[in-house]
């Protein structure tokens, strides 16, 4: 597992390293400082990366270091063993993403990869994950600077919906783009669903503030 999540690192930060360096500056990982890392065992195994603090080992809890070229986290490993309420956690009709978060006391997330049983946590595997995640974070990063290039005098909204977008706060990000856009049916219409995609709020708030004219 510890070799898994070094990997996941590894391959993201060669992808972060190709871009320029003000969107490597604010992808999530690279700007994260020292993190932890949750792997947590149910039907599917959930790793997690936070900012949060984890309070100390106690009792069967096992915590493991590790850093790479400016990034520095701390794996810690749970499955019901060691956290008995994860073993109520029902994944018969899919991965609970949120239900495990909630479990483990984990309200704003870097990423949450979902390794599916019959996975395995090959190098091959974690070094496509860690490329898919940089790309994701590149990209937002980027939509990011355009946005506020055209949203003249919302910048603090713009920079609050970022920061939404890093702490892994997908609700949020609509709900902030609806601030930015109020005028965009399209936008209000994504605010007001349960669990809207931060791609496409961003795209639709791009759009809506291109048509508005606003530079």
């Amino acid at each position: 597992m510890a070799d898994y999540v070094h990997t996941v690192h590894q391959a993201y930060l060669s992808q972060a390293n190709l871009q320029p360096p003000a969107v490597r500056g604010r992808m999530p990982l690279a700007a994260a400082g020292r993190f932890t890392v949750v792997a947590a065992g149910v039907q599917n195994l959930h790793v997690i990366a936070t900012r949060e603090t984890m309070a100390a080992p106690q009792g069967p809890e096992v915590a493991f270091d590790d850093e790479l070229d400016g990034l520095g986290w701390t794996l810690r490993f749970y499955d019901p063993v060691v956290l008995p309420a994860l073993g109520m956690i029902d994944e018969s009709q899919g991965a609970a993403g949120d239900l495990v978060r909630r479990t483990l006391g984990i309200a704003t997330y870097l990423y949450h990869l979902i390794v599916r049983p019959g996975s395995q946590l090959t190098a091959h595997h974690a070094g496509h994950a860690g490329a898919g995640l940089a790309n994701a974070h590149a990209a937002a990063a980027r939509d990011f600077e355009v946005i506020r290039a055209h949203a003249s005098g919302r910048g603090a909204l713009v920079d609050e919906m970022e920061g939404a977008a890093l702490a892994g706060l997908t609700k949020a990000q609509a709900l902030l783009a609806r601030e930015i856009a109020p005028w965009s049916n399209e936008v209000v219409a994504l605010a007001r669903t349960a669990q809207p995609d931060p791609g496409e709020v961003r795209r639709v708030l791009l759009a809506a503030l291109r048509g508005s004219g606003d530079e």
